[in-house]
């Protein structure tokens, strides 16, 4: 009885302000997920682009993600989290709205940036609360918890959006992601301000340095700042080209998933609906029992055998063409990354430090981040150009890399940043 009171998740699931938090994130990128990966591929197919064309679009979206992520989990630590929120919930509404109402190309696109701009205050926004709660030591089975909301979401968006796409019509799929739309912006209002803010991460009375240093510049203050964060950061300098690498991979695969369903497999969008499920519920199921192992045996042996399964797994993918055996390696891609998830983000999660927690993950999150977009960008490129196998080769090469360098984090003692 004492060991299931002591979960560490319990004392992130009995938070309020945390399962506010779920929620956005839930439901953003349940209406995130709808747009990137059932409804935007091919909703722009429709209009002639190329497969590099669409990747481009997508990119867009990450470019406008990436941009504020740092700058944003800066603000998070000095005017809180609702303001924060609000702004990108909003913007992430109207991007909702304008994809809904036009189908010209250049609107398109600038919904795509606004999508990611307004989507960038997500992550340094939940998994700073959420580790300010749980605290350190629990750090596999908070970002369990996160990435359970985030996987949920982004996986049960394109899933049940596709069930409300009909052959004529996107409407009814709009009214639904409105509808969560202005669900959200209303949670949003009610996470909390700057004070409580302070509270919640500790440092309630505490003023932060570049605020106390009145003759500075703004660049002086700033890069005093990320100087002292730099001085604070224990990790071996190959955690970045690694950060880079993971999310490199996934971008790889984004933009040309529903096109190879569709194009390839020739799978109806509730056949591929129940393909997503198949990956999705073998990931989302492991992520909590593989975040508790990851708090009491330790990162290393989740991430080897988490790079191999996936690396082995996508490249066969690509290649497949049996419906049957498609199941089966999308479950086994789904098992690598139940794996990869908690015990990676576990393993950043240490390397930051208590003081200024959002801004430090908002730089960590952007260098992830321009993974995706490069990999994005370049995924069409390889489809169009050497076929719809190129980008699961050259991602299961990209994994392949990822665990030879996991090996090097791993064997080398730690540096510290300097």
């Amino acid at each position: 009885m004492e060991t299931r009171m002591s979960w560490p998740g319990r004392k992130v699931l009995s938070s309020p302000f945390v399962i506010q938090l779920l929620i956005i994130m839930f439901l953003v990128e349940f209406v995130k997920g709808a747009l990137l990966i059932s409804i935007l591929p091919v909703y722009m197919g429709t209009l002639g682009l190329t497969a590099y064309a669409v990747g481009w679009a997508l990119a867009l979206q990450y470019i406008g993600d990436n941009a504020f992520r740092s700058p944003l989990g800066w603000i998070i630590d000095r005017i809180g989290y609702r303001n924060v929120m609000l702004f990108g919930v909003i913007l992430t509404s109207l991007s909702v709205g304008i994809v809904s109402l036009t189908t010209e190309f250049g609107w398109i696109v600038l919904a795509c940036v606004l999508l990611g701009v307004g989507t960038s205050p997500l992550w340094p926004c939940v998994i700073t609360g959420a580790t300010a709660v749980g605290g350190d030591a629990s750090s596999g089975t908070i970002m369990s918890v996160v990435y359970m909301a985030w996987l949920t979401g982004v996986g049960a968006g394109p899933i049940v959006i596709n069930f409300f796409i009909t052959q004529t019509s996107y409407a009814p799929a709009f009214r639904i992601l409105i509808v969560m739309m202005v669900i959200v912006v209303a949670v949003a209002l009610f996470l909390p301000g700057r004070k409580k803010s302070r509270e919640i991460e500790g440092q309630l009375g505490a003023v932060p340095t570049d605020q106390r240093i009145g003759s500075a510049t703004l660049m002086n203050r700033i890069r005093d700042y990320f100087a002292k964060v730099s001085r604070s950061l224990h990790a071996s300098w190959l955690l970045y080209p690694a950060m880079f690498t993971q999310n490199f991979a996934l971008g790889l695969l984004t933009p040309i998933l529903t096109l190879y369903a569709r194009t390839v497999l020739h799978l109806t969008p509730q056949q591929y609906s129940m393909y997503l499920i198949a990956g999705g519920a073998v990931t989302v199921l492991g992520l909590i029992p593989v975040g508790k192992w990851v708090d009491r045996y330790g990162t290393t042996w989740f991430l080897h055998a988490g790079f191999i399964i996936a690396a082995v797994a996508l490249p066969v993918l690509g290649y497949t063409r049996s419906l049957p055996m498609v199941m089966v390696i999308v479950a086994l891609v789904g098992l690598g990354y139940a794996l990869i998830i908690p015990a990676w983000n576990a393993l950043i999660a240490k390397a930051i430090p208590k003081s200024e927690r959002g801004a430090v993950w908002g730089f960590f999150l952007t260098i992830e981040g321009l993974g995706m977009v490069i990999g994005s960008v370049l995924s069409g490129k390889l489809w169009d150009t050497f076929g719809p196998h190129a980008p699961f080769l050259l991602s299961g090469a990209v994994l392949t890399l990822l665990f030879v360098l996991h090996l090097f984090i791993t064997r080398r003692p730690k540096v510290v940043v300097r």
